[in-house]
């Protein structure tokens, strides 16, 4: 890698990073009167948004979260091919987790995470989504969905890892890294779950 290339990873990443930062659910939230991180859960991600503003807008502002993933992941890997693009769509995740735009809040990164991969590997995306819309319908918790839809990254992962499934060690890397993130945002999700299993 020369130095102009170096140049231009880093400033995809930086470029990456502060495009996943911006928050579309907070934005729309105060163009509309209403402060997501006092309404419903706090949190400032699409699921809340659907709750607190209206299922309609839930919908934009997921389909925004997904195209801060998905832009510049795919633009990174056109440019500069696989191993950018990994570097360029964790670095939109990051972004989404810890906006320095809200303080270093930030919602959960499912739907960015899902752009990042729909952006280089959209047949892994497609099973993600697969297994997150099942889990959502069976149990009717779209966090369950996603803690599913992480374990699905892991899965592929491990198959890609021991020769069962395309891609090299840093595709199986990358996706368990990035589903490891996304499980540990759901930390508390999973917590609560089973508390109200043992109490019950």
């Amino acid at each position: 890698m020369n130095l102009a290339t170096a140049f231009a990873w880093a400033g995809g990443v930086l470029a990456a990073f502060l495009v996943g930062s911006l928050n579309p659910a907070t934005m729309i939230a105060r163009l509309l009167g209403k402060d997501l991180a006092s309404s419903g859960s706090g949190n400032p991600g699409a699921t809340n948004a659907g709750r607190v503003l209206g299922r309609k807008w839930g919908v934009v502002v997921g389909v925004l979260d997904v195209l801060k993933g998905l832009v510049p992941t795919f633009v990174a890997g056109h440019l500069f091919g696989a191993h950018a693009a990994y570097a360029v769509g964790i670095a939109a995740v990051l972004g989404h987790i810890w906006s320095p735009y809200l303080k270093g809040r930030g919602g959960k990164g499912v739907a960015t995470t899902l752009g990042a991969i729909l952006g280089v590997h959209p047949w892994v995306a497609l099973v993600v989504l697969v297994v997150f819309g099942v889990a959502v319908l069976v149990t009717r918790w779209v966090a369950a969905g996603s803690i599913f839809g992480a374990l699905a990254m892991g899965v592929v992962a491990v198959l890609i890892l021991t020769g069962h499934a395309p891609g090299d060690a840093w595709t199986g890397l990358w996706l368990m890294g990035i589903g490891l993130v996304v499980l540990l945002r759901h930390k508390n999700n999973v917590v609560g779950w089973w508390r109200q299993r043992h109490v019950g």
